[in-house]
């Protein structure tokens, strides 16, 4: 009979989680899922154990407000899901992820990646963000938030970082130093008064032009130089 029981129960518990399913209610993200070859009927739902092992998605392009049913793609490493239409961006399920590319959503006004501490790379330009916290994400070694609406920008714990492009913000201040492994940084168009380059002595390309309001800049530690 103890048997016949726990036989039940494993085959219930097989049942269950070969049938879950997650809820997709955007048709166009599902639509995506369907191109991809991980759903086959348009209905909101798709079947859980088809997404849950995928480490690499793109769906960019796609005309997606919502990507519900993101949180169910566990394993996912790599997202992109630029040219979209949404509004917000929930991913503290995918701990996983290494790279990120959300750009080009103008109405993607926020995004909190406190729990995406893995991210190497993290593409968030070209949206209307006012904030950006990245203290958690001491793996970042490429970070593009240009032209959104960012009144500051802290990267003093992503040490690792060797790519910073912030321009076309209303920063008024920047501390990179940091963030000594930096090889590119552009903060062209921002309100910058004043800039220490000084420790940065790996910097290759330096562009500060445009609407800062530098009245002097120093140069001189950073010999690698290539372009200013």
């Amino acid at each position: 009979m103890k048997n016949s029981l726990k036989l039940v129960s494993s085959v219930l518990f097989f049942l269950s989680v070969s049938f879950a399913q997650t809820y997709v209610p955007d048709d166009n993200f599902e639509q995506a899922l369907i191109d991809l070859g991980y759903d086959d009927v348009l209905n909101d739902y798709v079947l859980t154990a088809n997404i849950s092992g995928v480490t690499s998605l793109n769906v960019s392009q796609k005309a997606i407000s919502d990507l519900t049913g993101i949180e169910d793609f566990t394993a996912l490493t790599e997202l992109w899901c630029q040219y979209n239409q949404l509004t917000n961006l929930d991913l503290s399920a995918n701990t996983a992820l290494t790279e990120l590319r959300c750009d080009h959503n103008e109405n993607l006004n926020s995004l909190d990646v406190s729990s995406n501490t893995a991210l190497f790379r993290l593409d968030y330009f070209d949206c209307v963000a006012t904030s950006l916290n990245v203290t958690g994400l001491t793996n970042l070694t490429e970070l593009s938030c240009g032209d959104n609406q960012l009144m500051s920008l802290d990267v003093n714990s992503n040490t690792a970082l060797a790519y910073l492009e912030c321009s076309n913000n209303q920063l008024t201040s920047l501390d990179v130093s940091s963030n000594t492994a930096l090889t590119v940084l552009d903060c062209n168009n921002n309100n910058i008064t004043s800039l220490d380059v000084s420790a940065n002595t790996a910097l290759t390309n330096l562009h500060v032009g445009g609407e800062n309001q530098l009245t002097s800049l120093d140069v001189s530690n950073n010999t690698a130089l290539t372009s200013l």
